[in-house]
């Protein structure tokens, strides 16, 4: 499949047999919920112990949801106390970044790990991952 961080569409194409017939598949995507900055250096976690899933993941300086994980409940919005988690999209202007970021922390190797995390199945068995993505990294700290 196509890597997807952003937007609702997807699509895969391949050959069968000599090259005579293409199959392309176009799936919609399933929708996530993405934690934007105000969870930075914050970690309120309420979403944590709303979520049905156990799809948010602790990184250094933020939380991440899965977007592979997530079943869209929307619980984690609700109990979420400083205002940082967005339907994917009813994301503002100035955080959008965060849609792709948050897919990244799971698709891509994050900085002092060979392979990416994938869909661990759980952020409680899994633990404190304590790195995050270049963006959030490069965030300025609070002083």
């Amino acid at each position: 499949m196509a890597k997807l961080y952003q937007g609702l569409w997807s699509s895969e194409c391949r050959s069968f047999g000599h090259g005579y017939l293409h199959l392309c598949i176009a799936s919609l995507k399933a929708m996530t919920y993405v934690i934007g900055s105000a969870c930075v250096d914050v970690m309120d976690k309420s979403c944590v112990q709303e979520c049905p899933v156990d799809c948010i993941y602790e990184g250094g300086r933020s939380l991440y949801i899965n977007p592979d994980e997530c079943v869209d409940c929307g619980a984690c919005k609700s109990a979420c106390r400083v205002g940082a988690i967005y339907y994917e999209i009813d994301l503002p202007e100035d955080e959008r970044q965060h849609l792709s970021d948050n897919a990244a922390f799971f698709h891509e190797a994050l900085p002092g790990r060979a392979d990416p995390l994938g869909s661990p199945g759980g952020a409680t068995d899994l633990g404190r991952v304590g790195v995050d993505t270049p963006l959030v990294a490069a965030m300025p700290r609070p002083t």
